[in-house]
């Protein structure tokens, strides 16, 4: 890696570390946050449902002001626009608002992520190719897996830890904060190299050339589509995992407010993602197609949800989590990896964006059903529930995989 090529990368990872620090004070309380201002199982999980539904009405617009305005201004948006929603929800919970208050800020929430999605990676897989990178992707995205991991870590273990000692709402406020901090981070440091901003006299002509050629090289590209069609199943079960491993093990726990805990399973998710960000381009080497790896994770982290039905001790259902976590996160970084190699440069934001929002849009549907199925019969049966839907993604994997696209057996950053 030249001089050029590290000063991106450490641009990219100052980044991460800043964005997933600030988002991850609330992960490991979220769902308490919203039981504890009187919502059920089944309206927080269908909050969360209309957070992805913004996501999924969002992604792929916000995707296009990241190719047609640029990258950087994308980021700068979504800053803006996250730290305002998060305060708004902090208001909500103060006020014990009703669902559908928090169903229209959750929607918001969803907005402001979607001008990080797909836009920093282009920004990134573009600078690199400008400053003369031949290297594989996996290295350069397994770092940023890895430093999301430590942010991740350090902002749900303290945000979980600040909540015991003040109350639930003190860690969206350092959230706010942090966002700020990075508005005027990404202002100095992050700017658009490799790539050119479709600008026009005629703004909507410029919008709808963008997605039309979007959607030549996602939905229309046989191999994309196919990796795009696999992603509610492993993204909708994921989100829902998540989220519901604060309830659960506090379940098994026998402490409802030992929030220090909650905090320990976010802290789960992201202690894989160090392991998994460092595992991935290790995995990679001594596999020869990247499909491969996804169809092996995927498979192999639903067969460990499933296993959760078993199993009653707090400390077996965290050596399970743990597993579950770090098998998912090696796989992603791959993921990453095969769809840039098979993106043109110029619709990159926008395809990666609709790959986002093919994922957000399981989200909305297996949540809530996931959420309904822990009110009914707990939360083991509808986390062995996830890993059943999970699996439908693996054929889908493997019809892309059919394709054989040289985006499957590449080891260095494809041309843009």
């Amino acid at each position: 890696m030249n001089a050029a090529a590290r000063k991106i990368q450490n641009v990219y990872l100052t980044l991460t570390l800043g964005n997933t620090l600030a988002a991850s004070f609330i992960w490991g309380i979220n769902t308490l946050f919203l039981l504890d201002a009187g919502l059920s199982n089944l309206e927080a999980f269908a909050a969360n449902a209309f957070f992805t539904a913004g996501m999924v009405l969002f992604e792929v617009p916000t995707g296009v002001v990241a190719d047609s305005w640029g990258r950087r201004a994308s980021f700068l948006l979504g800053t803006v626009t996250l730290a305002a929603s998060t305060y708004l929800y902090y208001l909500l919970w103060q006020l014990s608002a009703p669902f559908w208050w928090w169903a229209a800020v959750s929607a918001l929430l969803g907005l402001g992520f979607t001008f990080f999605s797909g836009a920093v990676e282009a920004w990134l897989v573009d600078a690199l190719h400008f400053s003369g990178y031949d290297g594989g992707l996996e290295a350069v995205l397994g770092r940023g897996q890895m430093v999301s991991g430590i942010a991740m870590l350090a902002g749900s273990v303290a945000g979980g830890v600040i909540a015991q000692a003040t109350n639930l709402g003190v860690p969206f406020l350092l959230r706010v904060g942090v966002l700020v901090a990075m508005f005027a981070v990404a202002f100095l440091l992050m700017h658009d190299v490799g790539f050119t901003p479709e600008r026009s006299a005629h703004p909507v002509q410029a919008t709808r050339a963008v997605l039309r050629a979007s959607l030549e090289g996602g939905l229309k590209n046989p191999p994309v589509r196919f990796m795009m069609l696999a992603a509610p199943f492993t993204e909708g079960v994921g989100f829902y995992v998540f989220y519901a491993l604060q309830p659960y093990l506090l379940q098994l726990f026998g402490d409802p407010k030992a929030y220090a805990i909650a905090g320990l399973a976010a802290a789960i998710v992201a202690g894989a993602d160090i392991v998994g960000g460092w595992l991935a381009p290790l995995v990679r080497k001594l596999v020869g197609r990247r499909t491969t790896v996804l169809i092996g994770s995927t498979i192999a982290s639903s067969v460990v949800l499933v296993a959760l039905l078993a199993t009653h001790s707090f400390w077996l259902a965290l050596v399970l989590l743990s597993l579950w976590a770090v098998v998912a996160s090696a796989g992603t970084p791959v993921r990453q990896a095969y769809l840039n190699d098979m993106i043109a440069s110029k619709q990159r934001a926008t395809v990666l964006s609709f790959a986002s929002l093919m994922g957000s849009s399981g989200g909305v549907v297996v949540q809530p059903v996931l959420g309904r199925t822990a009110d009914l019969y707990g939360y083991p049966a509808s986390l062995a529930l996830g890993g059943a839907v999970q699996l439908l993604a693996a054929p889908f994997i493997v019809l892309s995989r059919r394709r054989r696209s040289p985006a499957d057996v590449a080891t260095g950053l494809a041309a843009p």
